[in-house]
């Protein structure tokens, strides 16, 4: 994987910053620090107001495993011009039959988990994550969950941070969001940030050519190209995106 922000790769975000291009991230690990507890993982403040500088210069939008709405209350107040929540599911696959069969597992999976302490079914309506950072019996935990996991029918998993991703096969991912919002905000490329496995199915287009793919952190099985170093360096990157295109629209 190649570094986004050295000097010779300057060129490659010129190029894209002068086109008809989406910009689009992930939030967990990207936008915002990894938290001890999802349900508080705020960005930083100078991200805050330099992503919102950035949504006045691109067509931007984030695309999350959170719920839709969870993702609107953490990005309150930042001109984003579309969110997806649920790797994608939320608004564009909302699917009653996906959503019974994500009931279904919960309950399998409470009743062969529930003797570990700290592990955490979240429940999104079209997916779970089994959650383990906190798991205080943890290679058991999660030998547990990985035993648990192939009792499922229908299960495609997606591995986080100290967590299990459970979508149901066939189901919208964030490679299938990123293609619908390049198409309804009518943008010839894309640059995508995110850390993850789950971000794979976006980071998968960009051998088609039309995107370029930013990974935090570096991974050698990745489909992403370019990385960032770490989360903080987002801040340099939104910094650096912003610069450029103001520099395009000067004339410079």
């Amino acid at each position: 994987m190649r570094y986004i922000l050295a000097k010779r790769h300057a060129s490659i975000l010129a190029a894209f910053a002068s086109a008809n291009v989406l910009t689009a991230f992930d939030y967990d690990g990207t936008l915002a620090p990894i938290a001890p507890d999802p349900a508080s993982a705020p960005m930083r403040r100078r991200t805050r107001q330099l992503l919102d500088t950035l949504a006045a210069y691109y067509p931007c939008v984030v695309i999350s495993g959170r719920r839709r709405a969870d993702l609107a209350r953490c990005l309150t107040g930042v001109r984003i011009s579309h969110l997806a929540g649920n790797h994608g599911a939320e608004p564009w696959g909302r699917n009653a039959e996906h959503a019974a069969q994500v009931r279904q597992w919960r309950s399998q999976l409470e009743q062969q988990l529930s003797r570990f302490a700290g592990v955490v079914i979240e429940d999104k309506k079209y997916t779970l994550t089994i959650h383990f950072r906190h798991a205080s019996e943890r290679p058991a935990a999660i030998t547990a969950i990985d035993r648990a996991i192939r009792t499922l029918r229908g299960v495609r998993t997606m591995a986080g941070k100290e967590t299990v991703n459970l979508l149901p096969r066939g189901a919208v991912d964030k490679g299938d969001a990123l293609q619908r919002a390049r198409r309804l905000l009518r943008c010839e490329r894309v640059i995508y940030v995110g850390d993850d496995d789950t971000d794979e199915a976006a980071f998968a287009h960009t051998r088609e050519g039309w995107m370029v793919g930013v990974r935090i952190g570096v991974r050698r099985r990745s489909s992403a190209p370019y990385h960032l170093k770490n989360q903080n360096e987002v801040d340099t990157f939104l910094d650096r995106l912003i610069r450029l295109r103001r520099a395009h629209r000067n004339g410079h």
